[in-house]
């Protein structure tokens, strides 16, 4: 299950509101294999795809590809507005590692193939 913090809730609504995203757009998270730990987190505003994991909580959307959401199901989205990082932030409790940066880690089952492979 993908949760998503209060804030990133209110966050991604003021986002869609503002890019006037259509009204079943929402939040894509995705995974492929980059970064200094091995995968990489990306996130985007798009439009549902066939074969789309859609969450919805308090009106907002998150999309995530079937290829990607083996390595998200227990994610917290979160949004952060500190002096030095602000942004979405993806809280993974089944990553061994991440980097500083926070958007590579390494997944608890090192041996499982990337996304898209």
């Amino acid at each position: 299950m993908i949760t998503l913090t209060p804030q990133a809730i209110r966050e991604l609504r003021l986002l869609l509101e503002a890019k006037r995203a259509a009204p079943a757009s929402g939040l894509r998270l995705l995974v492929d294999r980059g970064g200094c730990a091995g995968m990489q987190y990306g996130m985007k505003i798009d439009d549902p795809a066939a074969g789309d994991e859609v969450i919805e909580t308090d009106g907002v959307r998150v999309l995530v590809d079937p290829e990607s959401l083996r390595f998200l199901r227990n994610v917290t989205v979160d949004y952060t507005d500190d002096l030095s990082d602000t942004g979405f932030k993806i809280v993974n409790p089944d990553a061994s590692r991440s980097c500083g940066c926070g958007t590579s880690f390494e997944p608890a089952d090192a041996a499982a193939p990337a996304a898209g492979e």
